[in-house]
């Protein structure tokens, strides 16, 4: 077994049953992913538009495929037709956008969406605050889109309490949006991503149901 798959082994036996594993392949190529592939493990998340499109043609279709980085509202169209889920909507005027973009790209279909929250204390962090998410998925009404969760990052610091305040306030947030959702929408919001290579066992014990593991599974 390879040095990657064996990576990818280890980290899903340290996983609860009811949490996703994400392996971030952005950065890393394409002959990383297929050595991944060889786990098992079939859900891959990229951050560029034109790396998703490259590594989803080259590699197996039964790949999910997840976008994390910032979508720009003219590179839409590349990431639509290829994403399962799209976890970085982080702001209005780009989940109007998906929204309306949708049948165009994706015919008959809901886009399944995150949204992201900025939980972190460093400004360079994008999102929604936590009272523009709660607002916007109680309230808003988006034909085309199904949110299914939030997601968000942490801190980038050594200071484990700062970190998990940062993970709790979202699932805090979570836990009052599933309250206030009817129940036909409830259903579908079950999805709370955070948690990165250097973060995830505190995002695990704050209630994460998905993780976003790049480097502790293809290194740097």
């Amino acid at each position: 077994m390879n040095s990657i798959c064996r990576n990818i082994t280890r980290i899903k036996a340290e996983l609860p049953k009811n949490v996703t594993l994400v392996a971030v392949s952005k950065y890393h190529p394409i002959e990383a992913v297929s050595e991944a592939y060889k786990s098992g493990h079939r859900i891959y998340a990229e951050s560029r538009p034109q790396e998703l499109v490259l590594k989803a043609a080259a590699l197996p279709k039964d790949i999910q495929w997840h976008f994390i980085g910032h979508l720009q509202t003219n590179k839409i169209k590349m990431v639509l037709p290829i994403a399962s889920l799209i976890q970085s909507v982080d702001s209005l005027h780009l989940l109007e956008e998906i929204n309306a973009a949708a049948p165009k790209y994706c015919p008959n279909k809901k886009i399944d969406i995150l949204i992201e929250c900025h939980i972190a204390h460093e400004e360079s962090k994008q999102g929604f605050s936590l009272e523009e998410a709660f607002e916007l998925i109680t309230k808003g009404k988006y034909e085309n889109i199904r949110i299914r969760g939030l997601m968000g990052m942490a801190s980038l610091t050594s200071d484990k309490t700062i970190i998990a305040e940062e993970f709790n306030s979202l699932k805090a947030l979570f836990d009052r949006i599933t309250a206030a959702l009817p129940a036909e929408n409830a259903e579908h919001f079950d999805t709370l991503s955070m948690g990165m290579s250097g973060d995830y066992p505190i995002a695990l014990e704050c209630g994460a149901t998905m993780v976003r593991i790049g480097s502790a599974i293809f290194s740097e």
